[in-house]
């Protein structure tokens, strides 16, 4: 059985029996006016962050949703998109689509705007995405990119550009590993289908979007996630997982290299009343300025006397420059 046979069938055991904090040990559903999650979608939570940030969803986008789950995030991406078809949720496994569809219909008992067509459930997986090129908004995935091996989640991660309109957004939430998951936990496949040892590093999971063709990329939060203790995990020392919310976008990558934004800004306090450092960034004397981490670089190095760099909030919201 391969690991993503595993995979299959962990979640569609799951499905059908389901198990509160499988992955999500401390994240409650986002709360939106007007929303309500029916208990059976909250227990079926099997992120490990969120995907869904209001921000990133004005004008009632197409939503493409990889691997629906308990349909939790469907239907709070519908909130935002309340029109039929609008979000589509693709998932391989039957008995999980099954459950979404019954949660989905939970869902309208308690949510008077919520119809059942504003998702439309489709099979398919992460490397065949049953939708046209160019034709998505907004690509999601929660905890599920996590678990491909390296040249899967290259395929992956490739098939969401296809299918995204130019400018358009990968949202992803998925642990990430403060130090390289030892090999023996790497080949564990019930432990990789349970979001605990496929984990990249930051750096890891960075470069394989920039491989992919993403322009910008901008991290929404970084949280502890789960630590991997030394008994249980046959560690030297324990080991770190992180939850890492990201937002990449389908744009060109600058001849410069990739935007990546980590919440850092840049603050100048030289002698003058402005900094202009000749390459599009003007500094007001005084005032932080959001900059990607390419740009902080940059003004590190051009002007270490003149420009403070603050550290990385892991927390960017956007109203940057690059």
């Amino acid at each position: 059985m391969t690991y993503l046979e595993t995979a299959a069938q962990f979640y569609s055991d799951v499905a059908e029996t389901p198990q509160v904090g499988l992955c999500c040990v401390q994240s409650s559903p986002l709360q939106l006016p007007g929303l309500k999650v029916p208990l059976q979608m909250q227990e079926m939570n099997y992120g490990c962050g969120t995907t869904v940030h209001p921000a990133e969803l004005s004008g009632e986008p197409s939503v493409l949703y990889v691997g629906v789950g308990g349909g939790l995030e469907a239907l709070q991406f519908a909130y935002f998109s309340r029109r039929s078809g609008a979000v589509v949720a693709v998932d391989p496994v039957a008995a999980m689509r099954e459950a979404a569809a019954r949660n989905l219909q939970l869902a309208t008992q308690e949510n008077p705007w919520f119809n059942p067509s504003f998702v439309e459930l489709r099979e398919g997986d992460a490397f065949n995405l049953p939708v046209a090129d160019r034709s998505i908004d907004v690509v999601a995935q929660n905890c599920l990119f996590n678990i491909f091996e390296p040249a899967d989640l290259t395929r992956a991660l490739q098939e969401a550009y296809r299918v995204l309109k130019p400018g358009g957004r990968l949202i992803m939430s998925d642990p990430i590993a403060t130090r390289p998951i030892p090999p023996h936990l790497q080949q564990d496949d019930r432990l990789r289908a349970m979001c605990l040892s496929g984990a990249l590093t930051y750096t890891e999971y960075t470069q394989h979007l920039i491989a992919a063709g993403f322009g910008q990329i901008e991290i929404r939060a970084r949280r502890p996630y789960r630590l991997l203790d030394v008994q249980t995990y046959d560690l030297d020392t324990p080991l770190l997982l992180e939850s890492l919310d990201s937002v990449s976008f389908k744009v060109e990558i600058p001849a410069d290299g990739v935007c990546i934004f980590t919440g850092k800004t840049a603050v100048y306090h030289g002698s003058e009343a402005m900094l202009d450092d000749k390459a599009g960034h003007i500094l007001q004397k005084g005032l932080p300025v959001a900059v990607c981490d390419k740009t902080a670089d940059k003004l590190a190095k051009g002007f270490p006397n003149e420009v403070l760099i603050t550290d990385s909030t892991w927390h960017y919201d956007g109203g940057g420059c690059c």
